[in-house]
Order: structure tokens, then sequence, then C-alpha cells
């Protein structure tokens, strides 16, 4: 089986094993093409990629060379083919790990909707499993800046889901060192804060909830100036009104989740 990575390092699998793809100029080829989800990526462009809009005279040719060197590792259907000015990946039978995190994604997210709240976390949990670093690493800095933020929205879409679909099973307990972590590395972004609240909360923590949100609303207001969303407001009126059971939905709004 033939596997390509980006959630991560950039990388070529096969049975099992890594496939080397030399240095950083041919992984970024391989990561650009595999992003244009089958369409062609024109040969300007793939300079701009890799010499961040300073090409040299003989980019075409070095773009070719990398091609070349790719579709000699290649097998089970997959190739990069030429098409006008421009490359094209064709991916035959290979597994590609960002199209599949996106069926399992959409899966957990139709699970959710449709009340299986057990299965749609795992279907999340195995989405967001095939993570195994930061996206796209070993690439230049300019596919970084065009590709990976949207890559990382989706992922904190996924993830948000998933712990919302675990508040809604009781696991408010076993989610609150992850969501201390979370909060952590994200401090302005409101919805861990305020599903941290939630779960401390729920396993009468209600001191360090409070806490959570006042350090929240100070941060808030000394580095971006506002005062704290919706999200977070409607966890606090949820605590003070003694509420014991909220969970966020995935708007933000509270709704009602198991205790314990």
């Amino acid at each position: 089986m033939l596997e390509f990575r980006v959630l991560g390092p950039v990388g070529l699998w096969s049975d099992g094993a890594e496939v080397p793809l030399g240095g950083c100029k041919q992984r970024t080829t391989l990561a650009a093409l595999l992003l244009a989800d089958g369409a062609v990526v024109s040969d300007s462009d793939l300079g701009g990629v890799l010499w961040e809009q300073r090409p040299p005279a003989t980019y075409q040719a070095q773009i070719y060379t990398y091609a070349s060197r790719l579709r000699g590792l290649f097998r089970a259907g997959a190739t990069i083919t030429r098409r006008g000015r421009g490359y094209r990946i064709e991916r035959g039978d290979a597994r590609f790990d960002l199209d599949e995190f996106h069926r399992l994604a959409e899966e957990g997210q139709a699970l959710r909707r449709s009340g299986r709240t057990g299965d749609a976390a795992d279907r999340l949990r195995a989405a967001l499993d095939l993570w195994s670093g930061p996206t796209l690493t070993g690439v230049t800095d300019a596919l970084v800046d065009n590709e990976r933020s949207r890559i990382e929205m989706a992922r904190m879409e996924a993830l948000e889901s998933r712990i919302d679909a675990d508040l809604h099973l009781g696991r408010h307990r076993q989610l609150i060192i992850e969501l201390t972590q979370l909060v952590g590395a994200h401090p302005l972004r409101e919805t861990f804060r305020a599903k941290l609240m939630i779960a401390l909360h729920r396993s009468d923590r209600q001191a360090e909830a409070f806490e959570t949100f006042h350090a929240g609303c100070a941060l808030l207001r000394e580095q971006l100036g506002v005062d704290p969303g919706p999200t977070l407001h409607s966890a606090h009126r949820a605590i003070l009104a003694g509420v014991f059971a909220p969970a966020l939905s995935g708007r933000g709004d509270l709704v009602a989740g198991p205790t314990g």
C-alpha cells in the first residue's frame, strides 16, 4: 500500500516503510501537487512556493527533475503527469492522510447530528489520530504560509467537536488535563476555555472554573482590548445558575449532557 502524508512531516510510505524523498524542495513539490486535489499546478505556482516568488532562470528544469524523481518512487497507479505548463498528481490506489482525515471528520459530524455521540467521538478521534506533528513539516515556508492555516482550522473544528462529544458522554474528568493544555497553547481561543470551565464545573471544581473564566477575561482585555464573547459568557452564566450539566454545541451554545 502506497501512502502520502502531509499531516505532520511530508512523506511517502510504502507497505509501512518510509520512502526517502530527498530535500525540502522535492517534498514541497510533492505536497503542493497533493494539496491541489487533482488540479494542475502551473510551473509559475510551483516556482513561487519552491523559491518564494524568486525562482532561478532554470526553475522549470529543476521542477522537471523533482517531478521525475518523485514519479520514480511511485507505484499502485500513482504518477505525476505534465499538463500544459504545469504538473498534476494522480494518486491511483494510494492513500492520502488528508483525504482520510476529511472523510472521518465528516462521518463524525454526521454521527453527532444523528445522535450517535459515542460513535461520533470514536470517528473524530480516529481522524485526529492521523496527525503525527505540525502540518506540512519539511517543506518551504512559502507553502506552509499558503496552506497550513486552512488544514489546521479543520483540525481545530474536529478537535472541538470531539471534545463536545466527550463532554456529552460524561467524560469531563478525563478531559481536564487535555483542556488545560489546550488553553495553555491557545490562551485566546474562547471555546477551549469555555469547555475547560464546563469540565471543571461538572467535576465539582467550581472555584477553578471561575478562575479560568476571570483569567480569560483579563487576558482578552489585556492583549486584544475586548470583552469575552458569547461562548465564555454562556459557560459562566450556566455555572452561576447552578446548571450542573452544560456542554457546548458546535455553535458554542449550551446543551444538556450527563453528569457524574
